[in-house]
């Protein structure tokens, strides 16, 4: 359980100190930087794009973990990697040819990631699990933060059962706190994407609560 990795999500830090808040959540025990990139189109709501990536990159120690909501991925691959992104993930459902959007991935020197949303099962990543470092499973609907979350359980465990003794991580984005990280590390996850539950009742001036937030979700892993 220790190995179980908290990613905070910086779509729940405050825009306008994104390199201080980056600094002051991996000083409290932030294992990666998520960042969720949202075009309008693939998901109803614009986020940020690679100008930011490459903005914030010198702020992160850890891992750059870059969730790529939008359509199409491949024409903006090579500049997701110009930004420094360490991971970088696309949807499943984003595209015709997930198999060469994961090699594009690795092929630009990056870990390649591949996320599913909640009505899309399992099965839909079986064949390209060996070009997959991680998979990402959507426990929102993808396109805002906050969301009420949705049990992916049976899910996660099918996941889990697939990957076997491939390296893999299990990453898991939407609702997870406290409540409901222990039982996602149960069926598999090994990756924790958290955004309120982290950034709640912080700021840059007062980021302790930063760190309590990350230890009150180990505790309950």
């Amino acid at each position: 359980m220790s190995s179980v990795k908290i990613a905070p999500s910086i779509l729940a830090a405050d825009f306008a100190a994104f390199g201080t808040e980056i600094d002051a959540v991996e000083a409290q025990g932030a294992d990666w930087i998520h960042v969720d990139v949202m075009d309008g189109h693939f998901v109803p709501n614009i986020s940020f794009g690679p100008a930011t990536c490459a903005a914030i990159r010198p702020h992160i120690k850890t891992v750059m973990d870059v969730h790529l909501m939008i359509a199409p991925v491949d024409p903006y691959i090579e500049e997701f990697a110009k930004a420094g992104a360490d991971i970088l993930t696309a949807h499943v459902e984003a595209g015709p040819h997930i198999h060469r959007t994961l090699q594009a991935i690795r092929g630009a020197g990056m870990k390649a990631g591949v996320a599913l949303n909640p009505g899309t099962p399992a099965e839909a990543v079986a064949h390209v699990l060996d070009l997959c470092d991680l998979v990402c499973v959507m426990t929102v609907n993808p396109g805002f933060g906050g969301q009420k979350f949705i049990p992916m359980h049976d899910k996660i465990r099918k996941l889990h059962d697939m990957i076997g003794d491939r390296p893999i991580d299990i990453e898991i984005d939407g609702g997870v706190d406290p409540t409901t990280a222990g039982d996602l590390v149960k069926a598999g996850a090994s990756v924790l994407v958290a955004g309120s539950a982290v950034f709640r009742g912080g700021s840059v001036s007062d980021p302790a609560p930063y760190g309590e937030n990350i230890r009150a979700i180990r505790a309950a892993i």
